[in-house]
């Protein structure tokens, strides 16, 4: 790809808001596999109640019939998905916390001691029952119908960068494999390349593959170098006015230049108090590398870096947090991982002050059957209703909004397709997906979804 390939990705537009905006920066955090609402923010103690039952035998039979259960659903294999049926109990235990009383699993202690601070959106559904779920949470459609612009790719169309020595899209961590989306969980498709997001690693030596001159030279000869690269481009420029390629070809090489001065500043860690490392977990193992991602996230929106996404999932091996067996193994190890970094983000962005402008967005795919699968307590893909997480950028604080049915099976209360977040980001920073359009290019009604106004401060 290269260095230019990799600055195109940062070019965006400066442009205005369609409305007051609540919020200027967003991060993303999307944990890969599939989170268990049931044993986070959702919890359902009817399936204590019920544990070792099929469905079929509990008051809450009606779940397997509701029309959700197909209505939605499209299947990525040929083989029909078989549904879960036996009732597999609560994995681990939850309380209340906060003013607000909001139950959430005590795998998650840091983030409940920041409970005050959520809006946790218990309703959420989508069509995907298989991994590439993930590509549908970005961006709205289901792999079988192609590929569209993300979210990020979206924010960065309409609002680009506040700083032109930094991208205004930047990803981190293990990103989605290519077989379930790939780059278009952050690619912009028809919105061009320029829009899409620039892949960083929380590393100070190395956070930009292709960042460093392959041959040794000083700057100032680096800079001639651009200088030059920049006539011969500024030739083609003249001989080709009309050449949008050109153009953006150009301010490539501007950008990366700046990038090697702006980007490694920002990965510089070490210059943080040791409380704001603590905060993050920098000096536990289990916690440093997802707390480096989000610790450099806080530095990016600082910088004026507008969406910052951040996986979580795949660092250690290909299955996250998709727990098909001994799911309290796996996810108390991995909410071990992110439960002391997020409430630590969240913590640092209030006493910074910076809270209030920085929309949080903590996502999965989908979330877990309430039956067991297999013989192994885990829990199965779960499509039809999970949760999302938020905090900051103009939303309330300390609110639930929406439900699932009483063993968690089907969104039932207010429920919001995947492209309601979308909007709700989309509206606090002050952008209106149907103001967005691009001639050639109509989108259908269910791509733009509907701000969720009843989170909104």
């Amino acid at each position: 790809m290269g260095m230019t390939g990799l600055a195109l990705g940062a070019l965006g537009a400066r442009g205005a808001t369609h409305h007051a905006a609540k919020a200027k920066h967003v991060i993303w955090i999307f944990l890969e596999g599939g989170l268990s609402q049931l044993e986070s923010f959702d919890p359902k103690p009817e399936l204590n109640k019920w544990a070792g039952k099929t469905i079929a035998e509990t008051p809450h039979k009606g779940v397997l019939d509701a029309p959700f259960t197909k209505q939605n659903v499209v299947e990525f294999t040929a083989n029909e998905r078989k549904l879960m049926t036996t009732v597999l109990p609560l994995q681990v235990g939850y309380r209340r916390h906060g003013q607000s009383g909001m139950e959430i699993s005590d795998w998650w202690p840091h983030v409940a001691g920041v409970a005050d601070e959520l809006a946790v959106v218990r309703s959420v559904w989508t069509t995907d029952n298989d991994h590439a779920a993930q590509l549908q949470f970005h961006t709205g459609r289901h792999i079988f119908q192609g590929y569209y612009p993300s979210i990020g790719s979206w924010v960065h169309y309409g609002l680009g960068s506040l700083n032109e020595n930094l991208p205004a899209f930047v990803v981190l961590g293990p990103p989605t494999p290519p077989h379930l989306g790939g780059a278009g969980t952050y690619g912009a498709n028809y919105l061009g390349p320029r829009h899409s997001g620039v892949l960083l690693a929380s590393d100070p030596e190395r956070p930009l593959a292709y960042a460093a001159p392959e041959l040794a030279m000083t700057r100032e000869e680096q800079q001639r170098q651009f200088e030059f690269i920049g006539k011969l481009n500024a030739l083609d420029a003249v001989e080709y006015p009309e050449d949008s390629g050109v153009r953006a070809r150009i301010k490539s090489y501007e950008l990366a230049f700046r990038m090697q001065s702006a980007v490694p500043e920002v990965f510089r860690h070490a210059a943080e108090t040791a409380e704001t490392r603590r905060l993050y977990g920098l000096e536990q193992e289990n916690t440093r590398h997802f707390g480096q991602d989000l610790l450099t996230a806080r530095r990016l929106v600082e910088r004026g870096v507008r969406f910052v996404q951040v996986f979580h999932g795949y660092r250690t091996d290909g299955n996250g947090w998709d727990s098909h067996a001994e799911l309290k193994k796996n996810h108390a190890r991995l909410c071990g991982e992110v439960d002391g970094p997020i409430a630590g983000l969240i913590r640092d962005l209030k006493q910074r002050g910076m809270l209030d402008e920085t929309l949080l967005v903590i996502g999965t795919e989908f979330g877990r059957t309430p039956g067991v699968e297999g013989a192994r307590e885990g829990r199965d893909h779960h499509p039809f209703g999970f949760s999302v997480v938020m905090a900051g950028g103009g939303l309330k604080r300390g609110v639930v909004h929406g439900a699932t049915d009483e063993i968690g099976f089907h969104a039932v209360e207010h429920r919001h397709y995947v492209t309601d977040i979308h909007a709700t980001v989309l509206h606090q920073l002050g952008l209106d997906s149907r103001k967005l359009e691009i001639p050639g290019h109509k989108r259908l009604e269910i791509d733009h979804g509907a701000p969720i106004r009843e989170i909104m401060a």
